[in-house]
């Protein structure tokens, strides 16, 4: 047991020196580390991990705030919590970096080789690894490090060997040809999710094609003429009347001269265009899929890195979009292209090398998604289905699994899991197997690796321990209880978990999925290196430290929704927490070296007392539901709302009667209220704000090393008072009445005046007159009356509150000659404004010309001088009616 140390608090609240060497001290005192105590029920997150490739941002920031709030939460509630960290090899992404590293040096990774690459590129992985952590550090994040996991290590390696196999011996996994995303510049395919499309100013290029031994042609428009050198067929709809009397016949290729068949394929849509489209299987997957339909072969006309190829003739060796400009022109110049329209439209482009992707057949390595996706969907037909939240995203991802497509899992890379097959040197024979072939001097492995996302779609169950079903982590904290990440990746990262963990674990990987949006600038915008509005979430740190950062994070949004970032809400963040410390400075001050022993609540409590104590205990209800509801704004509200308004700005003050009196018993009773109101807020807040929380809670009087596994605070029905809570939201209701009065007529608090209070009922008067101390300190009235047969006064201000009237007399409030004459005058400036305002809005050239946003002000302006010219002219009728 501790009594505090009360000397150490500085008299300004500055994060710096709060939040330096805290963290340590918690990752030390290992008090984030499961321990498996079969007392406890379990509770487990995974971190989503991050790529190992830098900086983590703001949405990384907000998503990791989330996770830790719940993790400290049900640890302080008596859970054995596992949060499980780690990263992600982030293939393209690492490799990108790597071989931009390498550039600098003038090398590149052929220089290199394979086995060396991956060494330089396994040092890069430490070295980002630890600037990772410190990130962590800094956001304060309640880790379990001594089960830190990597895509890459071992554990995780053999997981994704066993998963390949497997769903390979289950006819599950195939190679063959396909159109996938192609990136020319890092010459690797790319998941849908390494696909950005943006915008792009184009051209609709219409051409004519000659339909052989015939004068007809039929028109075609594309906006990517080089590929009709690898076009294999016209396609039209077989029930467009135009065109079959054509179907059958076959047209002559434009500069190739190769004859095509035209064919009838219902995916033509007859109102587009003219009804008629170029098919090129090998550059196209709709192409791709109309190919295979119809038999078509499919002409391969570039080479990886996005150059021509020998079947684009002499075309051969040119850059595809070069090609395109030349084979524009000679489409002209001999009679074939007749018309280019302007056309905006949504062009892929790499995430990773910002170069327009390219749909490409390939052949690679790929999953039949069907039966998993069936598996998935079935899950969630059952009680042990996933609970999204918000339950609206459950429909975006039934939709996604239910129109699925294979997944391409091969990636050109070296950095990654690298295939497990292997081709015999000499018979070409393919070996699919967990070990390597015993005679592996006679097979090559593939080349290719796994794609990213196929290593961390096992995430939730390899981190524990999987395939060996009976590792101890894997028994215990699998499933996990929730998984907090963004509404953009729920078909690349969430969906892949859930069909991957029924398949091998046959349960769902985690009971909740919290979804939330993106984080965007002040204009609603999304942050992007583009447009320079991106915030590192460091510097936020290093400005206003990290207890403001997350809850400036976790109280803008809620589930499911985009969060605007904005410094000055961040500022006012800052200004909650001083607000926090100062009021635990002050109570601190005044405990006269109170001890953890000498907290007694059994005394006579004041009405602040008991009304303090019931709305500790109606708050600690609002912020565990909520938190637990992840309506994390919500329950901040009810924390800010209690600590700001209630606790510092009331009951603190209203404690200094007692704290500043004689009476000692009072005193104590009072310095334990305090003691055990601001411990019990301390614990609430700390999931929020860690690191003040703990400051300020080792300075009060408490038991236990630290407040990050002090017990979660609950209701104690002892201290519920129904009757006091109604007793001070009347006073507090009649205090603010006296001061809006003194505000209205500037008369200030420290001059005294009159108050009379008209009761409804004689209880009301009783239990006014018994809290008349509060009245005579709030107030400072020079006389107070209350009754309840009251006469109201003739020339007085007065207020309603519920079960009673207030009349201020005018006389000793204000001088009224004065004030009528100080009236007269704010009513002649009021008058002035509004007449200059209307006057230059009357004045079309001005509304005309100005900018709107000019106009819009100066009505606004109209607006508010008009309102206040209102006001003042029935203050002086009501005085001058006096």
């Amino acid at each position: 047991m501790e009594d505090g140390n009360r000397t150490d608090m500085s008299s300004k609240y500055d994060p710096r020196e709060v939040e330096r060497d805290r963290y340590r001290f918690w990752v030390n005192g290992k008090f984030f580390e499961a321990d498996g105590d079969k007392e406890k029920e379990p509770f487990t997150i995974v971190i989503p991990p991050p790529n190992v490739t830098g900086k983590l941002h703001l949405g990384h920031a907000w998503d990791t705030t989330m996770q830790d709030t719940l993790a400290r939460m049900k640890r302080m509630q008596g859970y054995d919590v596992l949060w499980l960290p780690g990263m992600d090899h982030a293939g393209i992404a690492t490799q990108a970096k790597v071989e931009a590293k390498l550039k600098e040096q003038g090398q590149n990774r052929y220089d290199l080789g394979r086995e060396q690459f991956l060494e330089v590129s396994w040092d890069w992985k430490e070295e980002y690894a630890d600037f990772i952590r410190s990130q962590w550090e800094k956001l304060g994040l309640g880790l379990d490090y001594s089960r830190e996991r990597f895509t890459m290590d071992t554990g995780l390696s053999e997981a994704v060997r066993e998963v390949f196999v497997s769903l390979y011996e289950k006819g599950l996994i195939y190679r063959g040809e396909y159109i996938i995303n192609w990136d020319p510049d890092t010459q690797t395919a790319l998941s849908d999710i390494e696909v950005i499309y943006e915008e792009v100013d184009g051209k609709f290029y219409h051409m004519r094609y000659p339909i052989k031994d015939s004068d007809e042609t039929i028109e075609i428009a594309t906006t990517r003429p080089e590929t009709m050198l690898g076009d294999s067929a016209v396609a039209v709809h077989p029930d467009d009347d135009r065109y079959k009397h054509l179907i059958g016949k076959t047209v002559i290729l434009p500069i190739v001269g190769r004859e095509i068949e035209i064919v009838a394929d219902s995916y033509v849509d007859m109102e587009m265009g003219s009804g008629a489209v170029k098919i090129t299987p090998a550059h196209d997957p709709n192409d791709f899929a109309i190919g295979n339909r119809h038999d078509l072969e499919r002409i391969l006309i570039m080479n990886e890195d996005g150059s021509m190829n020998e079947n684009a003739l002499d075309y051969q060796g040119l850059d595809r979009f070069e090609c395109r400009k030349q084979i524009v022109k000679d489409l002209q110049e001999q009679g074939f292209l007749f018309k280019i329209e302007d056309h905006v439209h949504q062009v892929g482009h790499s995430e990773r090398s910002g170069a327009v992707v390219e749909p490409y057949l390939s052949t690679q390595w790929f999953v039949n998604m069907q039966p998993l996706a069936d598996n998935a969907i079935e899950l969630q037909q059952g009680d042990e289905k996933v609970h999204f939240v918000p339950d609206r995203f459950e429909r975006t991802y039934l939709h996604w699994m239910e129109n699925i497509r294979d997944w391409c899992i091969s990636r050109q890379l070296w950095w990654g899991h690298r295939i497990p097959a292997w081709y015999h040197k000499e018979t070409g024979e393919m070996y699919v197997a967990r070990e390597a072939p015993a005679d592996l001097e006679n097979w090559l492995q593939d080349e290719d690796v796994l794609d990213t996302w196929f290593s961390s779609a096992l995430w939730p169950f390899s981190t524990m321990g999987w395939p060996d079903e009976d590792a101890e982590d894997f028994k215990r904290y699998f499933p996990t209880d929730v998984l907090v990440t963004g509404y953009d990746i729920i078909f690349f990262w969430v969906a892949r978990m859930i069909f991957q963990s029924k398949q091998f674990t046959g349960r769902r990987p985690f009971k909740d999925v919290l979804i939330h949006g993106l984080i965007r600038d002040a204009e609603g915008r999304k942050m992007s290196k583009s447009l320079g509005n991106g915030v590192d979430p460091m510097d936020v740190i290093d400005k206003y430290g990290a207890d403001s950062l997350r809850y400036f994070l976790l109280t803008g949004s809620s589930p499911g929704q985009d969060l605007r970032f904005h410094w000055e809400k961040v500022e006012a963040t800052w200004n909650f927490a001083n607000k926090v410390w100062n009021a635990s400075r002050f109570s601190l001050m005044n405990m006269d070296n109170f001890s953890y022993e000498d907290i007694d609540l059994n005394g006579e409590k004041s009405l602040a007392d008991k009304w303090i104590l019931t709305r500790l205990n109606e708050t600690i209800e609002q912020v565990t539901r909520n938190t637990d509801k992840y309506e994390f704004g919500e329950a901040g509200r009810h924390l800010y709302n209690f600590i700001w308004d209630e606790l510092c700005d009331w009951y603190i003050e209203m404690a200094k009667l007692p704290l500043y009196g004689d009476d000692e018993q009072a005193k104590k009773t009072t310095r334990s209220v305090l003691a055990y109101v601001l411990d019990q807020t301390m614990r609430m807040l700390h999931p929020y704000m860690p690191f003040i929380t703990e400051e300020i809670w080792q300075q009060l009087p408490h038991e236990g090393e630290s407040i990050t596994v002090a017990k979660w605070p609950e209701p104690k029905a002892e201290f519920h008072d129904e009757n006091a809570a109604n007793e001070m939201k009347r006073l507090v209701s009649i205090i603010k009445s006296v001061r809006n009065i003194r505000a209205e007529v500037d008369t200030p608090m420290s001059k005294q005046i009159k108050l009379f209070i008209k009761a409804e009922t004689e209880a009301v008067a009783q239990e006014l007159k018994s809290n008349r101390s509060y009245l005579e300190r709030f107030c400072n009235p020079s006389e107070l009356v209350i009754a309840t047969g009251l006469e109201a006064p003739e020339k007085a201000m007065s207020a309603v509150v519920t079960g009673a009237e207030l009349f201020l007399p005018l006389e000793g409030l204000i001088d009224i000659d004065k004030e009528i004459e100080r009236l007269e005058k704010e009513l002649d400036k009021w008058t002035k404004e509004v007449e200059r305002v209307q006057k230059k809005l009357a004045n079309e050239g001005f509304v005309n010309k100005a900018p709107q946003n000019v106009v819009d002000e100066e009505r606004q302006k109209e607006k508010d001088y008009l309102e206040k010219q209102a006001k003042v002219k029935a203050r002086l009728e009501d005085l001058r009616s006096t």
